[in-house]
């Protein structure tokens, strides 16, 4: 997690309604430019704001509390000029949430020390640095893993055991040897027994997926590393290929009434990394 304080760094036009009418072929264009640009936006993960540019961290800020994407505003008058986000929940009134208000400065400068430092980590100690994604992203080590596969196994051989057992109890239901009666209650418990080990069973072998998925993420992200290890700057392009979104937090007071303010980065394909000190 990431610390910002105010003091210091911690690591096409619309077509006239009147025209509408007896020009469909504008129409059409107006819906394919609408339909196009769309699509574009959605693509690139960010608008243009009221400046008709693009902010830096547009599509990829979230609130911590709402979940919602973070606005940027800019504004400027004969005393201040001001360059920030703000929390869109908080702008547009839509729920009861706070502002979550960070300098655009202090965001760049903290984002920017951090992929310096997992950039630099990751030149240095390119193996350990895999390894390290790969530990943080799995359910808990090879012990760990070991033991899902074995109970995975188990649960697995239940489940083929208890449906032979519920054909052999239809089997002695079917010659008279167990009662109609005995036969539901026999079954039902049985049957109860195998959900509830289906459920443990996808449970585990999606823990191990997630296991197989962690090494192969943790190479994706590091052949994006490899091509960013000498950038001097933040760029669009920079933040879109290792950032997968930012998450802000509300703002705090110290006792000495200093401002800081929590922010997660989670990188593509591996979420947040926990370099060691």
């Amino acid at each position: 997690m990431l610390l910002v304080s105010t003091t210091r760094i911690i690591p096409g036009r619309a077509v006239p309604s009147f025209l509408s009418g007896r020009y469909p072929a504008v129409k059409v264009r107006k819906k394919l430019y609408v339909t196009e640009r769309v699509q574009e936006l959605r693509k690139q993960r960010k608008r243009p704001n009221r400046y008709d540019e693009v902010g830096l961290f547009s599509g990829i800020l979230f609130c911590a509390d709402c979940g919602h994407v973070l606005y940027q505003q800019r504004y400027q008058n004969k005393d201040r000029k001001q360059d920030c986000y703000i929390c869109g929940s908080y702008k547009k009134r839509t729920r009861n949430c706070t502002a979550h208000f960070i300098r655009t400065d202090l965001l760049t400068a903290g984002v920017l020390a951090n992929l310096r430092q997992v950039t630099e980590y990751a030149a240095k100690h390119e193996s350990r640095f895999v390894k390290l994604l790969v530990q943080q992203n799995e359910i808990g080590g090879k012990r760990k893993t070991a033991a899902a596969i074995k109970q995975l196994e188990q649960a697995q051989e239940r489940i083929s055991e208890i449906s032979r057992i519920i054909k052999r109890l239809y089997e002695d239901n079917v010659n008279g040897k167990i009662s109609d009666e005995r036969f539901m209650e026999l079954s039902a418990d049985y049957e109860a027994e195998q959900a509830e080990l289906k459920k443990r069973a996808a449970a585990l072998q999606a823990e191990l997926d997630k296991s197989q998925a962690a090494t192969v993420n943790a190479e994706k992200f590091m052949g994006i590393v490899r091509k960013h290890l000498a950038f001097e700057e933040l760029t669009p392009t920079l933040l879109r290929e290792m950032i997968e979104k930012i998450v802000v937090h509300e703002c705090s007071y110290d006792e000495n009434g200093t401002r800081r303010q929590d922010i997660e980065i989670y990188y593509s394909f591996v979420g947040k990394i926990d370099l060691p000190e």
